[in-house]
């Protein structure tokens, strides 16, 4: 695997590298390139030279290429699902999803390409024509997470590319090994040079900064925390650069007394332990009827006491380290706060004493309104359970947040799941379901969770300019 800066279709090499540390056990994995402001623009150089030719190339030809990438992704699932599991700790089985969900991308736009369609209307006085195109945004700036770091870059990557645009990705520098492995694998599907680029770098804000500052670019997509959303809209408002913002998330996870107690169990088990936990998407509060609540919260001990902890790269393993132990320091502040307040530790809750970054499995009943962890992501694998007696109380507390990405409600009767689902303020629902994520899908939040969309038809035009022209025929 290359471990340079991919800049103008070229591998080189930075000034400095940085260290990649495998959160299983704090060992280094390797050193990858840290690149600094010059290389920035020479990125940006690249981008800016491919740009026309890249925009001009027949939407076949830019489909075609897509699928390939999807071909290539699939036959090296394996292979990428290491890597993950290796640099970022999720499971092998939660790695292998990803890849394949990851790679969907590749495939879903890849036939949207020639869908980006235009307008051609009639003036209401009936005297002029109304026409409008879709063209390229031109340069964009995608930037990542570690905690997704193969689906979190397609899922930018696909519909840039499929628009017609150029890029330079910036993975997080804690897991740039996945991106560096799909950037090897899309310079080998015959992405044309200077298309796609990457820079791997510890000087994250400064990168961006320098970036955003170059009037070439045009499109800004990022995927992180809404601290670092509000920092980078600030640096983009200098330019009016186009902004794509999937921020942080809150998601209430709500059972109702006629919910299908099973069914609601599973589905917690995926919306609370994709990924460990740590997830945007991650249900973070849980609100049980009160009829239910004792039989939900003996469910939950029960599935979360049978998760196997363990390296990622183990296949046995089904719950794996945090990212850093800065993480698991911010998991036990909050869990510490909540027993505190009153909160009863039903399973963990205590921090493990082995080499690299782990929390157990814990479930947390009976957590008060005042704990922290009910206004903020515990992005670990930590279950806190409230009782509820009145929809409208909990509805209330489920839009008590600044947040509003994911939202979950189990209900058995549909008329009233939709009816609750209608007050709630999210961008995503999972109505009866605990995964809601898909390509073809409209993936983001309301209120400070973010702006624009990804995924689905919306997902491209957010990579392309409206234009109108008006005529007269």
């Amino acid at each position: 695997m290359p471990t340079g800066l991919f800049i103008g279709g070229s591998w080189i090499d930075a000034k400095k590298t940085a260290p990649v540390i495998n959160p299983s056990n704090g060992q280094v994995i390797t050193q990858v390139a840290d690149g600094d402001e010059a290389d920035a623009i020479a990125a940006v150089d690249a981008a800016q030279a491919a740009r026309i030719g890249w925009a001009a190339t027949p939407p076949r030809k830019r489909a075609e290429i897509l699928r390939q990438c999807y071909e290539k992704m699939i036959a090296a699932t394996d292979w990428l699902a290491w890597t993950i599991s290796l640099e970022m700790g999720k499971s092998l089985a939660d790695s292998k999803s990803e890849v394949l969900y990851a790679a969907e991308f590749f495939r879903w736009y890849s036939e949207q390409v020639a869908h980006v369609l235009g307008e051609n209307t009639v003036t209401p006085g009936g005297s002029n024509r109304i026409l409008v195109e879709y063209q390229p945004i031109g340069i964009c700036l995608l930037i990542t997470p570690w905690n997704f770091p193969a689906a979190m870059a397609t899922r930018k990557i696909a519909p840039a590319l499929a628009a017609g645009c150029t890029v330079i990705l910036k993975p997080a520098i804690e897991t740039p090994l996945t991106a560096l492995a799909i950037t090897s694998l899309m310079a080998d599907a015959g992405v044309p040079p200077g298309v796609m680029n990457l820079i791997t770098t510890t000087q994250s804000p400064a990168i961006a900064r320098k970036i955003l500052h170059d009037p070439r670019v045009r499109k800004l997509s990022f995927t992180g925390s809404t601290a670092a959303g509000r920092l980078l809209l600030k640096e983009a408002a200098d330019q009016v650069i186009s902004c794509s913002m999937e921020l942080g998330g809150n998601a209430p996870f709500i059972v109702c007394g006629d919910a299908n107690l099973n069914d609601a169990l599973d589905g917690a088990m995926l919306a609370k332990m994709r990924n460990g936990g740590e997830a945007c998407t991650a249900a973070n509060r849980f609100y049980v009827q009160r009829g239910h609540y004792k039989a939900f919260t003996d469910g939950m001990v029960e599935r979360m006491g049978k998760l196997k902890l363990g390296e990622g790269t183990d296949p046995e393993t089904t719950l794996g380290p945090m990212i850093t132990d800065k993480a698991v320091a911010k998991i036990t502040e909050l869990v510490d706060d909540a027993v505190a307040k009153g909160g009863k530790i039903l399973l963990g809750g205590t921090r493990l004493n082995r080499p690299g970054s782990y929390y157990p499995a814990t479930v947390i009943a009976d957590v008060p309104d005042n704990a922290r962890l009910w206004k903020e992501e515990i992005f670990g694998p930590v279950v806190a359970i409230q009782a509820f007696d009145s929809e409208d109380d909990v509805i209330a507390k489920a839009n008590d947040t600044e947040l509003g990405l994911a939202a979950y409600l189990y209900a058995g009767d549909l008329k009233r799941g939709l009816t609750m689902a209608d007050k709630i303020e999210a961008g995503m629902i999972g109505l009866n379901r605990g995964m809601i994520s898909d390509p073809a899908a409209p993936f983001g939040g309301v209120k400070q969770s973010g702006l624009g969309r990804e995924g689905s038809h919306h997902g491209l035009m957010e990579f392309t300019e409206c234009k109108y022209v008006a005529v007269n025929w």
